[in-house]
């Protein structure tokens, strides 16, 4: 019997990387992926990749495939599995159909714009992040998962305790 999949994407900031580090932590029994494990290139790798899917790019779209592809053996294996990054709603979508890992669940995890700032700046000190391209890579974002009918946690109105019980439910699922 095939694991359970669950696929938080979101803006930096809105608290995904937080819930599966704590998901990590309190229950092994999952296996918890991340993205950004990978390491982010420099321009000049990205633009190898060229231009395309914009926005997130054609570096991201490949990337978000290569990971699906490694966790669907993980999920036919029958292992739950929790997958977090900043990916393109339409690249998770995309690389759900090639992996033909049914049944995931994805959400957009997001917070308002001054929380996001906030953490941005004062809990992972990375000002930097806290701009105008990261808020409209937010509104992308939801706008993405609002068409596609995805669901959002907005972390801003949960305890990092409340988010890591709601993600775990959809892991159990």
């Amino acid at each position: 019997m095939a694991g359970s999949l669950v696929v938080l994407t979101g803006a930096s900031g809105s608290g995904k990387t937080t819930i599966a580090l704590e998901v990590e932590r309190a229950h092994p029994e999952y296996d918890v992926f991340r993205f950004d494990t990978i390491g982010v290139p420099s321009a000049e790798v990205m633009a190898t990749f060229g231009p395309g899917h914009q926005p997130g790019g054609a570096w991201q779209r490949a990337m978000t495939l290569q990971w699906f592809e490694r966790i669907a053996s993980t999920v036919e294996e029958g292992r739950s599995v929790l997958f977090e990054g900043q990916m393109r709603i339409a690249f998770i979508q995309e690389a759900l159909r090639l992996g033909a890992i049914p049944n995931a669940h994805v959400i957009l995890v997001e917070c308002d714009d001054s929380t996001r700032d906030l953490r941005l700046i004062h809990d992972r000190r990375q000002p930097e992040l806290a701009n105008e391209s990261m808020k409209g890579w937010s509104r992308y974002l939801h706008d993405e998962a609002v068409e596609a009918a995805i669901e959002v946690l907005d972390t801003g109105k949960r305890t990092l305790a409340e988010s890591v019980e709601y993600i775990v439910s959809r892991l159990q699922r």
